[in-house]
């Protein structure tokens, strides 16, 4: 197993990466809320690109390796641009996930929502 990956790796590892990276480059000053917000939408629109009037299968995209990988860098993309948002705001991500989620099980019966059905509530 890589050394680095979903089973041990921690929210603060992100963090801590995606700011060291960030204060490196005196980036920090730019990194506002709304121009991250902003490069988070590009890089949304970057990935949504590669799938746009395409229905590909999970099997399709991992049998297709430059199109896995571009996947892949745009998902990267968008989480490192999410990171540095949070970061930006002084965000505890596991506590919003937590909060969000309670919420959602409320919001979104299983007993209503379910086999494919989703409406706005």
């Amino acid at each position: 197993m890589p050394e680095n990956n979903d089973y041990i790796t921690s929210v603060f590892y992100f963090k801590e990466q995606v700011q060291k990276f960030v204060e490196e480059r005196g980036w920090t000053e730019f990194h506002t809320p709304k121009n991250l917000v902003q490069a988070l939408n590009c890089e949304a629109g970057e990935l949504s690109q590669l799938l746009l009037f395409k229905e590909y299968t999970k099997k399709d995209v991992r049998s297709n390796q430059d199109l896995f990988t571009n996947i892949c860098d745009e998902i990267a993309d968008v989480f490192i641009y999410l990171v540095s948002l949070i970061n930006a705001l002084d965000i505890d991500l596991s506590e919003i996930f937590v909060k969000k989620m309670q919420k959602n099980r409320q919001k979104y019966s299983k007993e209503e929502f379910n086999n494919g059905i989703y409406f706005k509530k």
